[in-house]
């Protein structure tokens, strides 16, 4: 059983903002860096941004100064506050383990954003 739950999402215009949330199992979060992937249709899943179990943040290139992201280690959750959206940021959400390979393979449901012009 998966243990991610991703919520947030929605349709917004560009130009605005979203926050994206996280919960994750104990043994997956604990101790592990936590990131943000998005996929959009057609296109493979890609890192957005990623924090350290100390709270380190690291982000993409493409969303350098917009995206924020932050961990609540006392609620294993993961937040990506989200400014000044494009259409070209529309996919799907998931949170999971920068790259622990025990989790590589398993994801949740994910959470839809959608960015109109």
């Amino acid at each position: 059983q998966v243990q991610l739950v991703e919520s947030g999402g929605g349709l917004v215009q560009a130009g605005g903002s979203l926050r994206l949330s996280c919960t994750a199992s104990r043994n997956r979060f604990t101790g592990n860096t936590m990131a943000w992937f998005r996929q959009s249709p057609g296109n493979s899943r890609e890192l957005v941004a990623s924090i350290s179990s100390l709270g380190m943040p690291s982000y993409a290139d493409f969303v350098q100064g917009r995206f924020t992201i932050s961990r609540d280690n006392d609620l294993r959750m993961i937040h990506l506050q989200m400014a000044y959206l494009r259409p070209e940021d529309t996919a799907v959400y998931y949170c999971n383990t920068r790259d622990n390979p025990i989790y590589a393979n398993s994801w949740g449901q994910g959470t839809q954003v959608t960015v109109s012009s």
